[in-house]
């Protein structure tokens, strides 16, 4: 434990109670994230949270967003009647850590508004430390922050769980929230939060990434995990068009990478770097997703059964001379 760990486990004991634990699974996260905080110079005893945004400033925002709040509208109703009973609020941040919309229950909404889980917020870590949304973005994964785990101190009686959201393109569009001011001490409804809140974000791209890609076939790479769905847009000449955050991490592509995948017969791709494995980690998906018929496998690519035989034959050739 460095010098600095220490002085900030003392603080956090002394006048919050027990600090997060350090370096162990999801601890790892946490550490990472108070050490971010020391650079930012943020001192955990400022009292107060960051002014709200304007009316103005927070409809700029909303606008920037562009598509996604029109998406995630249904999905946040559908989570708050989830977890709005265990009087927890639902927050959209976009990627600057800024609350575009909320949902939260009558009883709660003068707690709510009061600890700023509340649209014009701005969660961002360099704003208020540790937290779930700003520490998700940050981490571009889902965090659980529960109560003393927040780096300021005043923050000490949250709890609050937050998963990526990514949009049709794969770029991190914002974070997903779910935020307690009465939460249960020893966090015991944290995993079914997460899991609530994981499959409200692959709801909420999903639907982002079928409307953009309207019209088009959509293939689905499996299950997936974490809070992106694995899917490809495929055009009418079978290229691949279009791919989710989790697709192009199986492809080994990055968001805005170009995307020169093919699925017909043509070999007009096939010089493009790391396209064989692209291609195998495709027609995987779609042998597994349907349970290794061929024939249905076929189907669900667009491309004919003979071209998928050959596909496979030519992947299964490569693999013997690589």
């Amino acid at each position: 434990m460095t010098v600095w760990t220490k002085r900030m486990t003392h603080f956090h004991s002394t006048f919050a109670g027990p600090a997060p634990v350090i370096g162990e699974g999801a601890g790892a996260i946490l550490d990472a994230s108070w050490r971010r905080c020391g650079d930012y110079a943020l001192d955990p005893s400022r009292p107060g949270l960051t002014d709200l945004l304007t009316g103005v400033e927070l409809r700029r925002s909303c606008e920037e967003a562009g598509p996604l709040l029109r998406f995630a509208d249904p999905e946040l109703d559908r989570l708050h009647g989830i977890v709005g009973g265990l009087e927890y609020a639902v927050l959209l941040a976009d990627p600057n850590g800024v609350v575009l919309t909320r949902r939260t229950a009558m009883a709660t909404e003068r707690g709510c508004r009061r600890w700023h889980l509340w649209p014009g917020a701005i969660w961002s870590e360099q704003n208020e430390g540790t937290n779930g949304i700003g520490t998700c973005l940050a981490e571009g994964r889902a965090v659980t922050v529960h109560m003393n785990q927040h780096w300021r101190v005043g923050l000490r009686y949250l709890a609050c769980t937050a998963v990526p959201v990514h949009d049709a393109l794969g770029r991190l569009a914002g974070a997903l929230d779910a935020s307690c001011i009465r939460p249960d001490s020893e966090g015991r409804e944290s995993a079914l939060i997460r899991m609530a809140i994981t499959d409200a974000a692959r709801r909420i791209e999903s639907r982002c990434f079928m409307d953009l890609y309207r019209g088009h076939t959509i293939v689905t790479m499996g299950e997936g995990e974490g809070s992106s769905a694995p899917m490809l847009a495929l055009d009418d000449d079978r290229r691949v068009v279009g791919a989710t955050h989790a697709a192009r991490l199986r492809l080994g592509l990055q968001p805005g990478d170009a995307l020169s995948l093919c699925l017909t017969d043509s070999a007009q791709s096939a010089g493009t770097p790391g396209f064989r494995n692209a291609e195998k980690a495709v027609i995987q998906a779609a042998l597994a997703t349907a349970r290794g018929n061929v024939t249905a496998a076929a189907h669900g690519l667009g491309i004919s059964r003979s071209t998928l035989h050959r596909k496979i034959r030519a992947l299964a050739l490569a693999d013997a001379d690589s």
